[in-house]
Parts: structure tokens; C-alpha cells; sequence
């Protein structure tokens, strides 16, 4: 086997196994490398494992001083300082799309559940309040799907599967993204502003970055409107949580349906008080299909990395 591969982020033991199998694995648990292995084991680690979104800046570049390449165990790498690991010639790989149909059937569960009113409908079955024949202002008729109008912002493998199957269920779909892409049959919006504004249900399906940090704000929401959903399958940070909570109390928008959080894991506060809000707990890639799909892309990034051929799916 090559040298060893250190996990860096916390996973759990059974999603690591497949690829202990062909690497050499030495676990750090979610704890600072520093503190967990001597400086000598850490001279030895040429490539590690993270989850995208957790924070690896240049100081644990720093004390991995033979470190190759940061292999994202799924999609993101908005975790990853990318100038602070080019200007140590680290290579940054993901596993693009290995998971975007469980993340876009998620999505559609989701804006489903929220639209439809599942959870308070559940409740009041479970309540007695169906059989008593109690009246229940959540219980009032919502609008159906056909002819409403979803905009998806972002237009990657995601975002996609995410507008194929708004299609399938009727809906009208338009989106914002940085590039128009020709070959879709979709409204393209030249601004966010001007998707928001047009839309019923907002699908947040956009790359994490500075550029995207609460870019869902009170003015956006505003925009959306009081018939509006917001669903959040991106990042937590793309969504200003404050202004969300001030919206769905001021009733500014209908609902929120949210699977990622600006802290994970999320504490229940005002945001999870709301019925009118679905939340889980960022399980939108964690399907067999998707898992093994990652770890696939992991093998080939490694393997790649230590035949001397780069990574396979680099991040650029």
C-alpha cells in the first residue's frame, strides 16, 4: 500500500471501510492532526480525506509539510482554503456528481412536505384532531404544484436533476446560474433578484462560497413573498438564518424546507419551532447509491494521486 491516507473530518467507521481496503487509513476522528499523531507520522501523510464543508485551512496544511492532495469525501470543498492549498501545490479533488440524485429526490421531498403541509397533517391524525372533526387553521387547502413556478438557483448536476423532476410534477421552471446554458428547456434569469421575484418555491441548489454567504437574505425573502417557499439543500450559509426566522414570523414567506444549516448539527431554537418549517439533518447524499458513488470517486482520486497522475476529478 502507499503511504498513509489521513482521515481528517469525522466519519463514520463503515463509510471509510471500502476504501481501507486499498489504503492505508490513520483516523484523526474530527480532532487536529497535531494532536492526535507525532510530527513524524504527520510527515508521512501525502493525502487526506475530508468532508467539504468542514474547515481545513493553511495552519493544518502547515504541519502536514509533505501533504499532495485533499480528497473531498462528496461534492463540496467550500471548507477548503483552494488559494492556501495552490500556493503549497496541493491538489484539491471532489466526487462531483456522485450524489445529486439523492440530493435533488431530497429536494423534491422537501418542497413535497412543505408544500402539502405533511407534517402538521401527520399531527393532526396522530392528535386525534382528524377523527374529533377539530377544525385546524395548518389544515387550510394549499396550492398544488402544476403550473406554479419553481426557481432553481444553481444550475449544476443538482440543480438539473432538481428541474427534470420539477418538470415531471408540472411545474414551471426557471433558473438563475452563472452560465445560460443553451441545451436547457428552462426560463433562464439573468439575476437572482429577477428569479426570486418571479417564483413560488425557491430551490437553493448553488455552490458554496464567499460570493454565495447569505445571499438569501431579508431582501430576498422579501421578494419571494407571502404565498413563497424557500428549500435548502445547498449550504446552511447561503441562507441568512436571522432574516429567515424575522420572515417566517413576520409571515413574509409561507415555508421553509431545510436539510443544511448555518451550524451543524443544528440545535432546535426559533427556526424549528415553526410548523410551517421542514427541517432535516444533512442526509440529502446519504443514500447506499450516493455513498458508494463517493467512495468510488475517492478510490480513483487516491489511486490517481499515487500512480503520479494528478486526481482524477480534480476541483479547478
Amino acid at each position: 500500500m502507499p503511504g498513509p491516507v489521513l482521515i481528517y473530518s469525522r466519519f463514520p467507521k463503515a463509510l471509510m471501510k471500502r476504501i481501507s481496503e486499498k489504503f492505508d487509513l490513520i483516523d484523526a476522528a474530527g480532532k487536529p492532526p497535531v494532536t492526535v499523531f507525532s510530527k513524524d507520522e504527520l510527515a508521512n501523510v501525502r493525502a487526506l480525506i475530508t468532508a467539504g464543508g468542514q474547515s481545513l485551512r493553511a495552519d493544518v496544511m502547515d504541519t502536514l509539510p509533505n501533504l499532495g492532495a485533499i480528497v473531498c469525501y462528496g461534492t463540496g470543498y467550500d471548507g477548503v482554503d483552494l488559494e492556501a492549498a495552490k500556493a503549497r501545490n496541493i491538489v484539491v479533488a471532489n466526487s462531483p456528481a456522485a450524489n445529486a440524485s439523492a440530493v435533488a429526490d431530497l429536494a423534491m421531498m422537501l418542497m413535497l412536505t412543505a408544500t402539502r403541509k405533511i407534517i402538521p397533517a401527520d399531527q393532526y391524525v396522530r392528535s386525534g384532531g382528524w377523527a374529533a372533526a377539530t377544525p385546524s387553521p395548518l389544515m387550510t387547502a394549499p396550492a398544488g404544484l402544476p403550473g406554479a413556478k419553481i426557481g432553481v438557483y444553481g444550475m449544476g448536476a443538482i440543480g438539473r436533476k432538481i428541474a427534470s423532476r420539477a418538470a415531471a410534477f408540472e411545474m414551471d421552471v426557471g433558473y438563475f446560474n452563472r452560465t445560460n446554458y443553451a441545451d436547457l428547456p428552462y426560463t433562464y434569469f439573468p439575476t437572482l433578484e429577477g428569479l426570486v421575484d418571479w417564483c413560488d418555491i425557491l430551490m437553493v441548489a448553488v455552490r458554496a462560497g464567499a460570493d454565495t454567504q447569505h445571499i438569501i437574505n431579508a431582501d430576498m425573502l422579501k421578494r419571494l413573498g407571502p404565498n413563497g417557499t424557500v428549500v435548502n439543500i445547498s449550504r446552511g450559509s447561503t441562507i441568512d438564518e436571522k432574516a429567515l426566522v424575522a420572515a417566517l414570523r413576520d409571515k413574509t414567506i409561507a415555508a421553509a424546507a431545510l436539510d443544511v444549516f448555518e451550524t451543524e448539527p443544528h440545535k432546535p431554537d426559533a427556526l424549528t419551532e415553526f410548523p410551517n418549517v421542514v427541517v432535516t439533518p444533512h442526509i440529502g447524499g446519504h443514500t447506499l447509491e450516493s455513498h458508494a458513488g463517493m467512495q468510488g470517486c475517492v478510490i480513483q482520486n487516491l489511486t490517481a494521486f499515487y500512480a503520479g497522475k494528478g486526481v482524477a476529478h480534480p476541483v479547478t
